[in-house]
């Protein structure tokens, strides 16, 4: 099976990013990939809540969902869009990873389950929990016979969730992302590959990438680990491009028979003693 991770630099304006989009999955279609990622925030990365609220529509009827369908459906892939903000109710937004087949239908989503609330000494306050409501459930869907585990960004630093992924059949995980640089040059790399490591599964990691019109700036660096945790292939920070690798499951296999961290796994209680 061949995949490919997407890099992008997302802007302010969904048009924009829906034909960069385009134009990235229309090259890793002809360069044979089956399965294309795109980063989180693929639609659109607002400078702020009320910038979001201006664009972002709800799930019903979407023109950027239609779009990406209509996309899916001619180039004949499963295109997974890393996420796109989805107007709630409550005034808040889900950040929802949605999965198309090569049909044009939605196949799974996923909305991101955790979310950095932090205060940082120095820097403004994060609350992602203030913008998004933060989803509760794991997923897995089948692709052409490989089970793709989902995730978003913030979500690659909780191990538990990727041992679940794993432990429910997932051979991939998809981690969309768009890591700050300071964070993402000291742990963007190694939590990839920990997370491979760990699972003894294949990651692909989609990355927002350079300088954005909201003033943020990304890491960059889509990469694709294997389940030896070693490096496949990978981008470089500042601009949008396409990554292609095979992947192989008999090397998923191979992994978790050398070191099966999955199987040997108890449960355990913890004493505090003192």
């Amino acid at each position: 099976m061949k995949i490919a991770a997407l890099q992008m630099n997302s802007g302010t304006r969904p048009e924009a990013n829906l034909d960069q989009l385009e134009r990235l999955a229309e090259d890793a279609a002809a360069q044979g990939a089956t399965y294309l990622l795109s980063p989180e925030v693929s639609v659109v990365f607002a400078e702020n809540r009320a910038g979001l609220a201006e664009v972002a529509g709800p799930w019903d009827d979407n023109p950027a969902l239609l779009r990406v369908a209509a996309l899916a459906r001619r180039l004949k892939v499963h295109l997974h869009l890393g996420s796109l903000a989805v107007a709630l109710p409550d005034g808040r937004f889900a950040n929802r990873s949605v999965l198309f087949g090569p049909e044009g239908a939605v196949a799974a989503q996923y909305d991101k389950i955790h979310l950095f609330d932090a205060e940082l000494p120095g820097l403004r306050q994060y609350r992602e929990s203030d913008t998004y409501r933060g989803g509760d459930r794991a997923v897995t869907a089948d692709v052409g016979g490989v089970r793709i585990g989902f995730s978003i960004c913030y979500d690659v630093r909780f191990p538990a969730l990727y041992r679940a992924l794993a432990e429910a059949g997932a051979s991939v995980l998809a981690v969309p992302a768009a890591f700050t640089q300071p964070t993402g040059e000291a742990h963007w790399e190694v939590l990839l590959r920990a997370r491979a490591i760990e699972t003894g599964a294949y990651v692909i990691a989609a990355a927002q990438a350079g300088q954005h019109e909201n003033g943020r700036a990304t890491h960059g660096h889509s990469m694709i680990v294997d389940p030896w945790g070693q490096v496949v292939a990978t981008l470089g920070r500042d601009a949008p491009a396409v990554l292609v690798a095979d992947i192989d499951l008999t090397r998923v296999a191979e992994a978790r028979a050398k070191v099966p961290a999955l199987a040997n796994a108890r449960g355990f209680s913890v004493t505090v003693a003192g």
